[in-house]
């Protein structure tokens, strides 16, 4: 038989529900009850980017969104007591490779290599330890080389390190991915003689440019789904590091759009991903293969196509209108031609489709605008191409050297360029050799003269460092983030005149990348009904001397009011 305290406890909530009836719910706890799900954060300042809030110092998140936003004193049953910590809306990676770098974090890393003996010594020391990689099934695989540093083309024979290297699978990218680099090994699953593929080129034994790198591809054994995912997920961790919420994914094929939708209600799913399609053979038209996503919980969508109109600089493949200044025998080359490069943009932007379109020479980029104004004008008879645009939102990804008439034409046509600042850092070195420098000051690297075109910033991971604080550096300053310096090794900045301020530079970084996923008023800002994504850093980033800046580091990033990465070396902060 129940004792009389058992009693007691199942009467007690009887007891406290007949009491408020008959006394009345007091009203604190009548106002606090449909807000229990409700958390409050105050910071020193909160950065809202909203241009109705400014500077604020605390919100309140309910259900993943921002509820509301305001200063400390406007309510005493709020928290009041600021803490530490300065705060910025969750940053946005305007272009990058999800599985790349993910891939690119379990490879060895040939990053600024500056000769072959080192290229051979990193691959020795990454192959011990690991007698799985190098197999047929997995090939030994890396990241980050640059014949410049070697002062030719590597070719197999390089690959020939030691008696162990001679039989293992090896594929390199190139530091823009644009061409890869195989040993003898993968050569002879290769058919003799090589066939000649229109778009690619073949410069040494055992290294293949754009369109020629499929020669190799459709022979490798390409990750499955639970690699994949183990890419996806450490790469999602190591982008939440650098305060990175969402990003835009440039390029992915329709199996890996569907890994992407089956994983993407996981928790450790911590990264927005937009993400542009890109067909298994590509700039063509694959809507049978893919559909249109977005997920409620604001985690993943596909609303757009990427094309490829050439390769890329370093290679010489970009496609020019006149040749390099450095390779006279070259301009470069397409990966399509002009003719179907209209037709699949039109095609798919009868769909509904956004259509971006890589674009790194001035003649890619003519293209582009050609495909783009002609699709404008086709699927909106019957307004001006300018108002058709800022519906459909086209993009040039990259958009490196543009010819002046071109940039004349983006802007009248309301055209996003999407920018990586640090790529214009890391090609300062060789860029006016290879183009010249009326072309270079023309025609490349364009930020500051574009801006009122709402450039979408980002790094091109695993390309570039994914560190969004060295790309604004880069945007700001024109220097190179690793060494602070510029091209002639001073202070001033590779053409100057080229520079964002510290606003433009964050906005290419977070309401930019949103516009241009169809995504304002729901990322990269702090309001209200906003996806709640905010980071925490340790400094106002707007005072911070230009040196500190390039090394700031994030305390905290939050994604959808959950903390989803906090520095180790910070314990935890109570909230």
């Amino acid at each position: 038989m129940p004792s009389t305290g058992v009693y007691f406890w199942l009467s007690l909530p009887v007891v406290l529900v007949a009491l408020i009836y008959q006394l009345g719910l007091p009203a604190f706890i009548g106002e606090r009850l449909p807000n229990l799900r409700v958390t409050t954060h105050c910071y020193k300042s909160v950065k809202t980017l909203s241009p109705e809030l400014l500077h604020l110092d605390c919100f309140t998140v309910n259900d993943g969104l921002f509820s509301s936003v305001f200063a400390g004193h406007a309510s005493s049953d709020e928290a009041k007591e600021a803490r530490t910590g300065y705060v910025y809306p969750g940053l946005w990676d305007g272009h990058g490779h999800l599985i790349q770098f993910g891939e690119s974090l379990d490879s060895v890393g040939l990053f600024s290599a500056s000769s072959m003996a080192e290229v051979q010594e990193r691959l020795l020391e990454y192959k011990m330890g690991r007698p799985d990689e190098g197999t047929s099934d997995q090939w030994l695989r890396g990241v980050g080389w640059d014949q410049a540093h070697f002062g030719r083309w590597p070719a197999s024979s390089d690959l020939e390190i030691s008696k162990e290297f001679k039989g293992l699978y090896v594929m390199l990218d190139r530091v823009d991915v644009h061409c890869i680099w195989v040993s003898e090994k993968v050569l002879e699953l290769l058919p003799s003689p090589l066939p000649d593929v229109p778009g690619g080129e073949i410069p040494e034994k055992g290294v293949f440019c754009d369109n020629a790198m499929d020669i190799v591809l459709e022979h490798y054994p390409k990750p499955d789904a639970a690699r994949k995912t183990k890419f996806i997920k450490a790469a999602m961790a190591n982008l939440n590091q650098y305060g990175i919420v969402g990003m835009h994914d440039a390029g992915v094929v329709p199996g890996d759009l569907k890994l992407y939708e089956k994983l993407a209600n996981d928790e450790d799913w911590t990264v927005r991903v937009n993400a542009m399609i890109e067909c298994d053979n590509r700039n063509t038209f694959c809507p049978e293969t893919v559909e249109k996503i977005s997920m409620p919980n604001g985690k993943f969508q596909v609303k757009s196509v990427k094309l490829f109109a050439d390769g890329a600089m370093g290679s010489w493949g970009s496609a020019m209108l006149e040749p390099y200044s450095d390779k006279p025998t070259s301009s470069g080359s397409l990966l399509v031609n002009a003719t179907t490069l209209s037709e699949v943009t039109l095609k798919w932007a009868e769909q509904g489709y956004q259509v971006n379109i890589h674009a790194i020479g001035d003649l890619a980029n003519r293209l582009a605008v050609d495909a783009f104004e002609a699709a404008l004008k086709t699927v909106c008879p019957n307004v001006t191409p300018y108002e058709c645009q800022s519906q459909r939102r086209f993009r040039i990804e990259h958009f490196q050297i543009v010819h002046p008439d071109d940039q004349v034409r983006i802007k009248e046509l309301g055209i996003i360029p999407s920018i990586q600042p640090t790529h214009a850092t890391s090609d300062m070195d060789y860029a006016e050799t290879r183009l010249g420098r009326q072309r270079t000051s023309d025609s490349a690297y364009r930020m500051r003269s574009m801006v009122s075109q709402g450039l979408v910033l980002g790094s091109d991971f695993p390309v570039e460092p994914a560190s969004i604080f060295e790309g604004i550096y880069a945007a700001t300053t024109r220097r190179s983030p690793k060494t602070g310096l510029d091209a002639d090794g001073g202070k001033t900045g590779w053409y100057p005149e080229e520079r964002l301020n510290f606003e433009q530079a964050l906005k290419g970084f977070t309401i930019n990348p949103a516009y241009a996923a169809f995504l304002e008023g729901k990322a990269g800002v702090i309001e209200v009904g906003a996806y709640a994504d905010w980071i925490v850093v340790d400094e106002d980033l707007e005072k911070m001397d230009f040196e500190s800046l390039r090394k700031a580091t994030v305390r905290e990033t939050w994604v959808g009011g959950k903390l989803v990465y906090q520095r180790p070396s910070d314990g935890q902060v109570p909230r």
